[in-house]
């Protein structure tokens, strides 16, 4: 099982970015040169959605609405209607530009510390690690249903219902995004849950974790168990 120690951590960091260097997914909000108001947005709108819904109108979006400014004096109607495609668009339109209201009152400005962050009204912990990430450059996890997927599998399951606060998964996800390349492993994660270790049917013949992950060792074992697979067969399908 994989246990979470150094040497455990370090071969989950190292292969998913081997992997994520080859066949990692690229998306506009994964642009260097992006203004903080860009990288708000698109991780606002990621939450609970899947990138790739997020990439079709992104763009424009940020074409349409350029800035805070720009977006705080938006109607609602028309954020909305950028926002059908994704669910609760109602709910997400109004909490947009309510952000963008607030921090239009803050001149654009963001808070180094983290519970200031965090006391500003509509960003929560996702969005506050977000920041802390790609605009503070520090090594904080985009820990959602996917990475916690991911993490769970392979080192084992967390206690709490409520990843924000389950202390053994918020532990872990901080101990493994801690790397020189701290952006590209929270991108791997989320990338190689997307691709490789689905909700639903996880690809785990692909998977180069499959030798020492906890999720795999365990499916195996009860096929083997069940008879349904023999001692030849050594990945699933």
């Amino acid at each position: 099982m994989a246990t979470v120690t150094a040497k455990n951590i370090t071969k989950f960091q190292q292969t998913l970015l081997n992997w994520y260097d080859t066949d990692g997914r690229h998306f506009p909000w994964r642009n260097k040169r992006l203004t903080q108001y860009q990288i708000i947005i698109a991780e606002t709108l990621l939450q609970r959605t899947k990138a790739e819904t997020v990439s079709k109108f992104y763009t424009q979006f940020i074409k349409d609405f350029p800035n805070w400014t720009n977006l705080a004096q938006a109607d609602t109607a028309a954020i909305e209607l950028y926002l059908k495609p994704i669910g609760l668009y109602r709910q997400r339109a109004k909490r947009l530009k309510n952000l963008a209201l607030e921090m239009v009152k803050r001149k654009g400005k963001l808070p180094h510390d983290r519970e200031e962050l965090e006391s500003i009204p509509f960003i929560g912990q996702y969005i506050a690690n977000a920041i802390e990430l790609i605009i503070h450059n520090r090594p904080s996890p985009l820990i959602d249903v996917n990475m916690s997927r991911l993490l769970e599998r392979y080192f084992g399951k967390r206690k709490m219902a409520d990843i924000r606060y389950d202390p053994y998964l918020q532990k872990l996800s901080y101990k493994v995004v801690r790397h020189s390349r701290a952006k590209e492993i929270n991108w791997a994660i989320l990338d190689f849950a997307a691709l490789i270790c689905k909700a639903q049917k996880p690809i785990c013949k692909f998977c180069q974790l499959n030798s020492t992950c906890t999720y795999f060792k365990k499916a195996k074992n009860k096929l083997y168990s069940e008879g349904t697979i023999n001692s030849k067969h050594s990945v699933l399908t």
